[in-house]
């Protein structure tokens, strides 16, 4: 790797493991892309991953599971999406927990074994919608993890039912609630959230959440879309804060960051390329030295830089997504068959391997 002065000490101190500063990732972000991923790549295989039998540096994980949205019933009207409508929208739904099921019989007629279930706030359904359903699934589906509900959603839920939120978290828990989704992480930036979402949680609140599921035995994942008002100062500190609360629960599975989809949305803005992307995921591998997952976002970025990312940081494919509504909505729309995944892996000299939302490989 060519480099010279205080960049090759910085790119020592990556080699090494050892924990990088704020300014010291953001000296990172300013590298030669091909050296930030060479050093991504790096750390990547530094994770041996003990429950892969020493092997996880030379297996990529992918999973098989369906997005399912039970309402697009939302009154937050972020700017970035163009998947929510009202009450009074014609096209809005709300689905029943049996339509949920049949949707979740054909993921597991695929050998699938999660589904990924979120929706918008809905501002009138109750506790009792929620609870239903879950112990619905769980008892039609025992081998199903249910990964669902984002902090946001969570923190509506709390308002809608007056309940504290550990009380809340536990009575989902118990009704059959497996997993966290680290959706509406955005940008944990306050002033950033503001002007996207200014309806949404805080920062704050996003991170609260997530500890206190954390503490009651809740893993989940954490995100970050960029690409639209933030800085590259603001995405540093989203993911400092992300490490930060790692160290203290270690209750995140894996990190997954995305850009911004603009098509059909109000925020009118360029696309972000995929060399930012890959730059971005790059330097959350090296930042966030507490996650042994990073996950690649083909979804948003197509099957090839899907491929590209796992030399740039990444160990995960993510999931077969049997069903996506989100992005498709805002445009962009990819599909992958499993035997195309599983060629993708392979031909970057990975051996493909399904698991499960705790990583284990099945």
């Amino acid at each position: 790797m060519d480099m010279t002065g205080a960049a090759q000490e910085l790119a020592e101190k990556v080699l090494s493991g050892t924990r990088v500063s704020p300014a010291e990732a953001s000296d990172l972000y300013r590298l030669p892309l091909p050296q930030l991923g060479a050093l991504a790549d790096h750390r990547r295989r530094l994770k041996k991953q003990p429950h892969y039998g020493g092997r996880g540096d030379q297996i990529v994980t992918y999973i098989i599971d369906r997005n399912i949205n039970y309402t697009n019933v939302c009154d937050v009207y972020c700017k970035f999406c163009a998947f929510y409508r009202t009450e009074k929208d014609p096209d809005h739904y709300v689905l029943t927990p049996e339509q949920v099921c049949e949707k979740i019989a054909e993921l597991a007629a695929i050998g699938g074994t999660q589904i990924l279930m979120q929706g918008g706030h809905h501002p009138s359904l109750g506790i009792e919608y929620y609870l239903d359903l879950l112990r619905t699934i769980r008892e039609r589906f025992p081998q199903i993890n249910i990964h669902g509900f984002s902090a946001p959603e969570l923190d509506h839920f709390t308002r809608v039912f007056a309940m504290p939120l550990e009380e809340l978290l536990t009575r989902f828990r118990d009704a059959g609630l497996g997993s966290i989704p680290g959706a509406g992480g955005e940008i944990l930036v306050d002033p950033v959230r503001q002007r996207i979402a200014p309806r949404k949680c805080s920062a704050d609140t996003w991170l609260h959440v997530m500890e206190t599921a954390h503490k009651l035995g809740i893993h989940s994942s954490a995100t970050m879309m960029f690409g639209h008002v933030e800085s590259v100062e603001d995405r540093i500190e989203h993911l400092l804060r992300l490490r930060d609360l790692q160290d203290r629960t270690h209750g995140f599975t894996a990190f997954i960051c995305w850009t911004f989809q603009p098509e059909n949305t109000r925020l009118k803005l360029d696309k972000t390329g995929s060399a930012e992307y890959l730059r971005m995921q790059a330097l959350a591998r090296i930042v966030l030295d507490n996650f042994d997952n990073i996950q690649a976002s083909w979804v948003t970025q197509g099957p090839s830089i899907g491929q590209v990312a796992l030399q740039y940081g990444a160990n995960d494919f993510g999931s077969l997504m049997m069903e996506e509504n989100v992005v498709s909505q805002a445009g962009t729309t990819f599909r992958m068959e499993l035997d195309q995944m599983r060629s993708l892996i392979a031909e970057q000299g990975f051996e493909p391997r399904q698991r499960n939302n705790w990583y284990r490989l099945l």
